[in-house]
């Protein structure tokens, strides 16, 4: 290690010990909640078999393309999303923070559900939930206050949803205090197989279950009619890009501590189709069990399709109560989205504390702790009361489109076309990666990303301008929805005009600084000597 001509000693950025923690840890983001509970029933609404045509399209065409231009990203410029836009463009740090704080409000709200999966996984031992599991988890559990067209925000706790939150809490913050190989890369390396075995457990049994084949037959049989439903295409590629994690600065973070000479786009599909392979798997044990219920019913697999939090608080314990061996269904299906959610909350809390510990030049305990201990406070505060599921379900429905989708939109449009950065992206990554990018990832990338973008965008705006989301009150979605969404552009504006300190990524970074030297002599030595 080198000391610095102005006497201080350079911090080293962590990095993933190995490729494979860093495919283990991607995946681990990648595979959260949306694959066990969204795809399932995104794919049944959407023409069934039919629907894996327009989804593989969008994973090609939009999902690994703009996967690859976020570990280009990271990887070239070698910092959290700030500092990594802020090294692309001096305007552009706005961008990087925005997607911070996409993450943060994210973070705090995912964590609750987290909670909830915990606590489920102990009921299903013991079928807490009795004979109504609908009344039970907005009842019992939740103790939802009023209906929603009430919807407000109250401090009355739920002791048995604020107890597993504030554990949840200490467990991230722990693995996030360990680092990134030790920490990070660790959690990942166990959570992720267990899961994956836990869930793989889980299908198998559903297979078996009375009436498995109908959810099966309902799942895959194909309505060819749904390919010419422009909203089919436009749910391929918003449930591809939400389940990838591109988009707001996981990907561009966790690529940023891979080592030089790493194979990016090798990497990078197979984290793509890792993950569509969970998703599909999902589908799978998802309907298979549907199946059994619709049987038990006496009902179609229609009847008892849903998807969300009705699908993993309402309808798979009803399928608990009913199947044989129920409870390990149910510990096998609860205990997956434990460990799906903590992966991928890692991921989130990671974009946050990196950007604080580049900024400041600080170190990685008090970067954590500085990050997590004031989501944790906003976190317990706002979502283990009655009134927390309502404002979930706006944070949540508003920042996922206004944040993330705008966010990524934002992102491409500057990087491709106002810095006209992608060819120097492309040949950072071909530098190093086994299958090389070429043309076409320009018009992936830069025209149909932004195209498919702007197009969920837009929609979404429509949807919600013309009626008032969930039936809340109007003064309910300005503040937690409208509001929040402008917000997080204003506050990520300001942010940008924070002076990086003087010990900062930004102001001293001579590994950075050497990386970008060694490649420039590279590329002049290629130029050289394709002249000669």
């Amino acid at each position: 290690m080198t000391t610095a001509t102005n006497g201080k000693t350079p911090v080293r950025r962590e990095t993933f010990s190995s490729r494979r923690l860093f495919i283990l840890s991607a995946i681990g983001s990648a595979v959260g909640l949306g694959n066990i509970w969204r795809f399932p029933y995104v794919a049944y609404e959407n023409g069934g078999g039919a629907f894996l045509i327009p989804y593989l399209a969008a994973l090609l065409t939009a999902g690994i393309p703009l996967l690859f231009f976020d570990y280009a990203v990271g990887h070239k410029f070698r910092g959290s999303a700030p500092l990594a836009f802020r090294r692309l463009a001096r305007p552009a740090e706005a961008l990087g923070w925005w997607q911070v704080l996409v993450c943060f409000v994210i973070a705090v709200y995912y964590a609750v559900i987290i909670a909830w999966s915990s606590m489920y996984t102990i009921f299903s031992v013991t079928k807490a939930w009795g004979e109504d599991p609908e009344a039970f988890f907005m009842g019992d559990f939740l103790q939802r206050a009023g209906a929603a067209t009430e919807a407000s925000v109250s401090l009355d706790f739920v002791p048995g949803i604020l107890i597993p939150l504030i554990i949840v809490w200490i467990v991230t913050i722990g693995i996030m205090i360990a680092g990134v190989s030790k920490g990070i890369a660790r959690a990942n390396a166990i959570f992720l197989p267990l899961l994956v075995v836990m869930f793989v457990i889980l299908v198998v049994q559903s297979l078996f279950l009375p009436g498995a084949v109908d959810g099966l037959n309902a799942f895959f049989t194909p309505s060819w009619e749904a390919l010419g439903d422009p909203s089919v295409w436009a749910a391929a590629y918003g449930h591809i890009f939400f389940s990838l994690s591109v988009g707001f600065g996981i990907m561009v973070t966790y690529s940023s501590y891979l080592k030089r000479k790493t194979d990016l786009t090798g990497s990078g599909l197979v984290v793509g189709f890792a993950n569509s392979a969970f998703e599909i798997l999902a589908g799978i044990g998802v309907f298979a069990a549907i199946g059994f219920m619709a049987q038990a019913a006496g009902t179609t697999v229609a009847d008892q399709a849903t998807g969300g939090i009705g699908l993993a608080f309402i309808a798979f314990p009803a399928i608990v109560s009913e199947a044989p061996a129920g409870q390990l269904i149910g510990v096998l299906f609860f205990g997956s989205l434990v460990f799906a959610g903590v992966t991928s909350l890692i991921s989130i809390l990671e974009v946050i504390v990196a950007a604080v510990q580049d900024k400041l030049g600080a170190g990685r305990t008090f970067s954590t702790l500085i990050v997590s201990i004031p989501m944790a406070i906003i976190s317990i505060v706002l979502f283990p009361t009655t009134t927390g599921l309502y404002v979930l379900d706006t944070v949540d429905g508003f920042v996922n489109q206004f944040g993330i989708v705008a966010g990524a939109l934002v992102a491409v449009i500057v990087v491709v076309w106002i810095y006209r950065n992608l060819p120097s992206l492309r040949e950072h990554v071909n530098r190093y990666s086994s299958f090389k990018l070429g043309g076409v990832w320009f018009i992936l990338a830069g025209v149909i990303a932004p195209v498919v973008l702007a197009y969920m965008l837009v929609t979404e705006i429509i949807a919600k301008s013309t009626e008032s989301y969930s039936g809340y009150p109007l003064w309910f979605n300005a503040i937690f929805g409208w509001g929040m969404s402008v917000a997080l552009i204003v506050f990520a504006i300001l942010m940008s005009f924070v002076p990086w300190s003087a010990k900062s990524k930004l102001n001293f970074d001579p590994e950075y600084d050497a990386i970008r030297d060694a490649e420039n002599a590279e590329a002049d030595s290629y130029t050289k000597g394709g002249q000669r």
